[in-house]
């Protein structure tokens, strides 16, 4: 069964969930996993994939938007996109949307990034009832400032 875990982050823009997002990516591709990174936001997408490039000094996570087709002879580690992933990428998605989507249970593991903002919590909380009332594994790891471990919980 799917593994849920939500990260709650004290910021409310969304530069400290794309930062969280990035770690989580670098995190688990240098595990081997391929990560599905899923976002129907494009202003998101716009932002991650600009910061995935840029994430690491002197290096990048590898990625790509995903449309439907991965290039098979260079897959990256993480794809960036809004469809259902490929069978390659069901290890770990990550999702930034509002919803939960209709795939999330093909994945072995689910990242839920969630910022401070009062409409991104109050999307996440019904995300959370959805797992829950289904008997989803879930696990909340509360991050403080720059989407650092929070002492104070």
């Amino acid at each position: 069964m799917t593994r849920i875990d939500f990260y709650l982050l004290t910021d409310t823009g969304t530069r400290a969930a794309i930062d969280v997002t990035c770690r989580l990516c670098d995190k688990a591709a240098a595990r081997g996993k391929r990560v599905y990174v899923h976002s129907v936001e494009a202003d998101t997408v716009d932002e991650l994939d600009a910061a995935l490039w840029s994430f690491r000094q002197g290096s990048f996570i590898a990625h790509e938007r995903y449309t439907g087709e991965v290039d098979a002879a260079a897959p990256p580690a993480v794809l960036l996109g809004h469809l259902p992933p490929p069978d390659e990428y069901r290890s770990v998605m990550i999702n930034l949307a509002a919803e939960t989507p209709a795939f999330f249970s093909q994945f072995e593991r689910v990242l839920e990034v969630v910022s401070g903002d009062a409409r991104v919590r109050a999307a996440a909380r019904k995300r959370f009832r959805f797992y829950r009332d289904r008997g989803y594994a879930l696990e909340i790891h509360e991050l403080g400032a720059n989407g650092a471990p929070d002492a104070q919980r």
